[in-house]
């Protein structure tokens, strides 16, 4: 038996035994000991009660836990130049749209222009040599030329075609092609693309700045498939899985948004936390990543002792239900709550109680209240 209720009930006896009152009113009185309320057979018809013993129920229990929207990584990207040049033209800014291909700026320097030089220049030579090659080939069928003029001629062709195809690969590098050059000629500038559609998130550069290629120019993010990274706690860990539905409540909003667990990490961070990585069920470009939210991740239920909402009442923060001892008397009893769901309520019972016990369902709010108003007359 609670402390709380021992002592609320000797406190009533010792008073009501100084008192020593002659006459009790017959019928309508509730009389209370160290153990056990005791009840008029009147007050019982009026008050309704009902009793019924513990289920075993399934009750899931829902993981608490907070995040924030983010992207995965291939839909977000950081641009920057190839080659380092200067700015000469621009236009983005923080939120505009883009789309996949679009010039985000075009860069000048003259090292752009120094590089197809080289390339046309090696072109030209690997032209000469691939001849001088095949001469001397056609020689040393012949047997005219000696054996080392010819490794001489094979290795000066290679060496300037390996040349020749590095040059092509850092003009396409920049975005430039060989093919491009060789028709149109040379170019000073450079254009910078971005390789997917989206929203400009950060921009890093201006008309005439010098960038180089570790600079990042520009961050663009596609929104169109955002994911919720939940933060869980060590210790609710193994009751995650993956396919649980997680609703979450953004800080801006009242109406859960419905996501699923697609994703669990396998490292705790300082902080004790594991995070997962959800799906948002219905995709919404107006999110934002960075959001926060807050959520709750729907577990497996497990069957566990559950009674009827109304049959677990409260009392300065402490639980209690009330037994069935005989017709007219009751015993409250101390527990601790879990998880409410459907109308049940997850009851931790203490050591050795009977669960066949016969338990108060309806009217344990009125056993609370005679027991207290009692204790406030006397």
């Amino acid at each position: 038996m609670n402390n709380l209720i021992r002592i609320l009930f000797v406190t009533i006896a010792v008073i009501t035994f100084s008192c020593s009152k002659p006459e009790q009113t017959k019928e309508a009185e509730l009389h209370t000991d160290a153990e056990s309320l005791h009840l008029s057979n009147e007050q019982l018809n009026t008050i309704g009660l009902q009793v019924g013993k513990i289920e075993s129920r399934k009750i899931s229990t829902p993981i608490r836990v907070n995040g924030m929207l983010d992207v995965p990584p291939q839909n977000m990207v950081s641009i920057a130049a190839p080659m380092g040049g200067f700015v000469k033209y621009t236009e983005l800014l923080q939120g505009m749209r883009v789309k996949q291909g679009q010039v985000v700026a075009t860069l000048e320097h003259q090292d752009y222009i120094q590089l197809q030089q080289d390339y046309l220049d090696s072109k030209t030579q690997l032209e000469f040599l691939e001849i001088e090659y095949k001469r001397q080939q056609d020689l040393a069928s012949e047997n005219v030329n000696a054996a080392k003029v010819l490794q001489q001629s094979k290795s000066n062709y290679f060496s300037a075609k390996a040349k020749e195809e590095g040059l092509r690969a850092r003009l396409k590098l920049i975005g430039l092609s060989a093919e491009g050059l060789e028709k149109d000629g040379i170019k000073s500038v450079i254009n910078i693309i971005t390789p997917i559609a989206g929203y400009v998130t950060e921009v890093n550069v201006n008309r005439g700045k010098y960038v180089n290629s570790a600079d990042v120019m520009f961050k663009i993010v596609d929104t169109e498939h955002l994911h919720a990274e939940a933060q869980v706690f060590e210790k609710d860990i193994m009751n995650l899985r993956i396919g649980q539905t997680m609703m979450l409540v953004l800080a801006n909003e009242t109406q859960p948004r419905e996501a699923t667990v697609y994703l669990i990490g396998k490292e705790i961070s300082a902080e004790r936390t594991v995070r997962v990585h959800c799906h948002l069920e219905k995709e919404d470009p107006t999110l934002i990543p960075g959001m926060y939210f807050n959520a709750v991740i729907e577990t497996e239920s497990t069957a566990v002792p559950a009674l009827p909402e109304a049959s677990v009442v409260s009392y300065d923060g402490v639980s209690y239900i009330f037994v069935q001892k005989s017709q007219n008397e009751f015993d409250g009893v101390e527990v601790k709550t879990g998880i409410s769901e459907s109308g049940y309520t997850h009851v931790i019972l203490p050591d050795g109680f009977d669960v066949n016990a016969a338990v108060v369902t309806q009217g344990a709010y009125s056993l609370l209240s005679m027991l207290k108003n009692s204790d406030g007359d006397h």
